[in-house]
């Protein structure tokens, strides 16, 4: 060898250790995304997130819980962003200063569920509180999340609306699971209890047996979606940048199309609306 190739090759033996460190250490941009059970049970993120990190590269995990203990999480600074399901909750978590803004992303709606045998007489009933009133004159098994959810929060206001005590109700007829929109399912499956559930979930839940949408159609049983991101002056370990980039895709048009693009059955499950501006109260 030629004793300048020979010193060429001496330096590069040299600098090879030092550099290979440096190409390791580099780390993939990641996100924490804490969110609702229904966004993963339906399988929409399992449809939209491939989309985001091809397009971004930056990876997502997803803790998937109740919509309270998301935004429990959201307050220890535990996630990056949150996409959940209680706008009230959405709303306080914001004036208290954790995060926000909080935007719009998109909606479905909840539907109660019931055996085919119906012994509450509440199918074709449209008035939610209504169906409420007779499940509970009927004493018919029901099955509540119990989980602090979006979901949850909704069954007790209508429940609070229909004029329903269920705490005289509980370990009786109505039963507290403690658990996401899934097993609830599940338990009302085996158990032919009603079940008040996001028609997402419902959509792509396969172990139905003799549970069958009795109730739907009241405009109390809106659900609409927000996403905002944790407030780094909190928390600054925030992942801002990557955080924003994600909020910022999932309401511009590409993410809004690929949300509507997700279908079970040829039923699309949630209905984008991030154009629709956040209303004051």
């Amino acid at each position: 060898m030629y004793p300048i190739l020979r010193r060429a090759a001496l330096a590069l033996a040299v600098l090879a250790p030092i550099a290979a460190p440096i190409a390791s250490s580099a780390q993939p941009r990641s996100i924490t995304i804490a969110s609702t059970t229904s966004t993963e049970q339906s399988g929409l993120f399992g449809h939209i997130l491939p989309i985001f990190t091809q397009k971004t590269g930056i990876q997502v995990r997803v803790v998937a819980l109740g919509t309270g203990q998301a935004l429990d999480v959201g307050r220890r600074g535990d996630a990056d962003v949150l996409f959940v399901h209680d706008r009230a909750a959405e709303q306080r978590f914001v004036a208290e200063g954790f995060g926000g803004p909080r935007h719009h992303v998109m909606y479905n709606d909840f539907v109660i569920v019931g055996p085919a045998a119906d012994p509450a007489r509440i199918q074709g009933v449209t008035d939610v509180t209504e169906a409420l009133r007779r499940i509970a004159a009927a004493r018919a098994p029901f099955i509540s999340r119990g989980d602090r959810s979006g979901t949850h929060a909704a069954e007790l206001r209508l429940w609070q609306q229909a004029g329903v005590d269920v705490a005289a109700g509980r370990g009786a007829w109505y039963r507290e699971i403690g658990q996401g929109m899934g097993p609830a399912l599940n338990t009302g499956a085996a158990q032919n209890a009603y079940v008040l559930t996001d028609r997402g979930t419902w959509l792509s839940f396969r172990n139905r047996q003799e549970l069958r949408i009795l109730s739907e159609g009241d405009a109390r049983l809106f659900n609409q979606y927000g996403v905002m991101l944790v407030n780094p002056q909190r928390h600054a370990h925030v992942k801002v940048a990557e955080g924003q980039a994600f909020i910022d895709w999932i309401i511009s048009a590409e993410g809004q199309a690929a949300i509507a693009g997700y279908k079970v059955g040829g039923e699309q499950l949630f209905f984008p609306n991030a154009s629709q501006p956040e209303p004051a109260s």
